[in-house]
């Protein structure tokens, strides 16, 4: 009997996503879900035979021709010529992984019944993703207001049979999706199209699959650092639980104490040290990375609201008898935390940085560029480089979009958030972070083979046991770009509890 997740109005959280996205568990609409939407439907159909008035996006044109009268016969036209028309994406194509959560996101928004849509719509959602269904949608197009309409329009053309669509491993037509299943195109309804491409689901799907990961590399990042710090003959003072008890933000306390749970029974930071203190890329690892989880935390909550809520417009109120035109579609709450994470995740990368650059400095008992004849072998000196210059692109790309704004439909839409940019300019940054952690841990990893035999804690060496097996002590010099892809594919496949990640 295949398990489901259905959908409700209960609130999501992270660690219920998490588990979804891990476990690839299918999508239901729960009755209250199908009841909703059905009840929200009925009303607006009564409605339109009811009511002259211009109703906008329903009746009206889009944007700044939200004053164009449109007849009844007509509604229907008017939902695909609004999707088609919208549908101007370019770039590069989203991660198959960000549409998915795109698909469940703007399913989940629709199933609240406020939006006027079909059961039938939000059911063939449903296909969509339970069957790994992926439309084809670009990074560039959206300006973060108005919803993020150029890649939801993407997202919403195979409906009625348009666009493309990735499926087991190949791009295929909407008409041709439509023929393989034997699906009737959705006939659009009034409104239909608008709700579809009014909301943030773009965005919303970058930030929650960039904090999923930002968390993962949060973890990692106090992982290796402690490896780091006993590579580097380091002490451990700087994590006593009194120094953050009299500076006690939360994400520094978090550090400290997971680091020292980290260094539990090590020998080598019980050692003797004749250094008085560490570096600060040790010694305040406490201060650095709590104060990227405290902005981590910030930017959970955001998201966390954003993705049970209702991101489209005009919103209909069944109980309140209203169909109300607002702004709920304006990403500027997620593009101000998408550059809040960029900024934070770099700073990450960048303390990341400085230790591997300590490491192999030939100090503290450690040979030049970790390696045994250095002048002969050039060891590890140029993984530095390459974390060098990914930290200086990180930092070019942690310039705020959210600081800009440019007028658009005709100055109707004369403030946008721009957070679409934010986003994708953000998983650049995170991405970045995975390959500087990869390459810190291949640093820490040899640095330590020269600790042999004084050994680290039980927990990091057992890390170190499985990370070894993979990347072995590098005696000569080769080609490293090898070793630090195998470093970035043992980052990725490590397996994390959630009440560990999000503790």
């Amino acid at each position: 009997m295949t398990n489901f997740h259905y959908i409700t109005s209960d609130p999501l959280d992270f660690e219920t996503l998490r588990t979804i996205i891990h476990l690839n568990i299918p999508l239901k609409l729960s009755n209250e879900a199908i009841d909703n939407i059905i009840k929200c439907r009925l009303f607006l159909d009564e409605k339109i035979k009811s009511n002259s008035k211009p109703l906008y996006g329903i009746n009206t044109g889009f944007g700044s021709l939200c004053n164009v009268k449109i007849d009844n016969k007509n509604l229907r036209k008017l939902q695909e010529n609004l999707v088609m028309s919208h549908a101007c994406g370019t770039g590069e194509e989203v991660p198959k992984d960000i549409v998915k959560l795109m698909l469940f996101l703007k399913i989940q928004s629709l199933s609240y019944g406020h939006s006027g849509v079909q059961v039938e719509t939000v059911e063939r959602l449903i296909e969509f993703y339970n069957n790994d269904i992926l439309p084809i949608v670009y990074t560039q197009g959206s300006l973060g207001a108005s919803g993020d309409l150029a890649p939801l329009a993407h997202l919403s053309l195979p409906l009625f049979g348009e666009g493309k669509v990735s499926y087991k491993g190949k791009i295929i037509s909407g008409r041709s999706l439509l023929r393989r299943f034997e699906w009737k195109k959705i006939k659009l309804k009034s409104k239909e199209g608008l709700a579809l491409l009014n909301g943030t689901q773009f965005m919303s799907a970058y930030g929650v699959h960039l904090i999923l990961k930002s968390y993962q590399l949060s973890y990692l990042a106090d992982m290796i650092g402690t490896l780091s710090l006993e590579a580097f003959d380091g002490r451990i003072s700087p994590f006593n639980h009194l120094i953050h008890k009299i500076r006690p933000h939360n994400g520094q306390i978090k550090t400290a104490k997971r680091i020292q749970e980290f260094l539990e029974d090590s020998e080598l930071i019980s050692q003797p040290k004749e250094h008085v203190q560490d570096p600060y890329s040790f010694r305040c690892m406490p201060q650095v990375h709590g104060a990227s989880k405290d902005a981590l935390t910030y930017c959970k909550q955001v998201f966390m609201t954003e993705i049970n809520s209702v991101t489209d417009n005009p919103n209909i109120f069944v109980d309140e008898n209203e169909i109300i035109s607002g702004g709920n579609f304006h990403g500027q709450p997620l593009a101000l935390s998408l550059d809040f994470l960029s900024i934070a995740m770099a700073e990450i990368g960048n303390i990341s940085e400085r230790r591997i650059f300590q490491l192999v400095s030939g100090l503290r008992g450690l040979p030049p560029f970790l390696v045994k004849n250095p002048g002969l072998n050039s060891g590890f000196m140029i993984p530095q480089y390459t974390a060098a210059s990914i930290v200086n692109q990180n930092k070019q790309l942690a310039n705020p979009t959210s600081t800009d704004s440019i007028v658009s439909s005709n100055g109707q839409e004369d403030h946008v958030s721009m957070g679409a940019n934010g986003a994708t300019k953000a998983k650049r940054i995170v991405d970045n972070i995975e390959t500087i952690l990869a390459i810190e841990l291949l640093n820490a990893s040899q640095a330590l083979h020269f600790r042999v035999p004084t050994k680290t804690s039980p927990f990091l060496e057992s890390v170190l046991e499985s990370y070894r097996k993979e990347i072995p002590f590098i005696e000569n010099d080769k080609i490293l770009s090898t070793e630090i892809e195998k470093s970035k594919q043992f980052i990725k496949t490590l397996e994390i509890e959630n009440e560990e990640l999000f503790r």
